[in-house]
């Protein structure tokens, strides 16, 4: 197979290293490097739900993310924006597939995803990362036994795209930039979709294609769920 820029075949991942406890303060936290892109996931629980959820005896997950200002050139503004509160609402949607709110009970788990350094897949990264800080954040205020309950199942995302007619695993920035097809893809560690998200970005793309591409995914969710595997250890909360 002939090399991208950065010399990896088409169906090869960027390098990913996860390291959990990055920040002290909260529950669980994953700092996520994945090639040149960089997410700082905290995860905390709080004994409280939202109003509306009050004495139903179920507990919530909610996502907030958002891009520091030096993550990118140039400067980004410290501010809210749509795009922002799409990816937040992509990542609470994903952790709750994984997360039994039942088992959890009356609280609140809050996932903060702060993109540290910007290069293509930042929604992905902080999806990946984020279960890892999630666990571990079930595992230090609930026990080991009540997390295992709360989680249902591993949950991971990847992008995949067509790029110059190719189609490539985890696009970097260059490549997403340039990208005729853009997917990202959510799915379960048993290997449930959560969400698929496509575009022809510079035109329409065949279903062979598409299943080209979800092949590629295929490929890189089942390699990101050993990354958070291996980062959790023996702390991984599954059989």
């Amino acid at each position: 197979m002939s090399s991208r820029h950065d010399g990896r075949s088409p169906d090869e991942p960027r390098a990913v290293t996860i390291d959990r406890g990055f920040a002290r303060q909260s529950d669980g936290s994953a700092l996520y490097r994945c090639g040149g892109t960089t997410v700082l996931v905290t995860a905390n629980v709080v004994d409280r739900v939202p109003a509306w959820l009050e004495g139903k005896g179920v507990g919530w997950l909610t996502a907030e993310y958002m891009m520091m200002p030096g993550s990118t050139s140039p400067r980004k503004e410290r501010r809210a924006d749509s795009r922002s509160t799409e990816i937040q609402r992509l990542i609470g949607r994903s952790l709750r597939a994984a997360v039994d709110t039942k088992a959890l009970g009356a609280r609140t788990l809050h996932v903060d995803a702060e993109v540290v350094d910007a290069d293509g897949g930042t929604r992905t990264a902080a999806i990946t990362g984020a279960f890892v800080a999630v666990a571990d954040a079930l595992r230090a205020r609930l026990g080991p036994e009540a997390a295992r309950a709360v989680l249902r199942d591993g949950v991971a995302a990847v992008s995949v795209g067509v790029v110059a007619g190719r189609e490539l695993l985890d696009l970097d920035y260059v490549e997403d930039s340039a990208a005729e097809v853009d997917l990202n893809v959510v799915r379960l560690g048993s290997g449930g979709l959560v969400e698929v998200q496509g575009t022809g970005e510079g035109g329409t793309f065949s279903r062979a294609q598409l299943t080209a591409l979800m092949d590629l995914a295929e490929r890189g969710l089942d390699l990101l769920g050993e990354a958070q595997r291996r980062a959790l250890g023996g702390d991984w909360p599954f059989g």
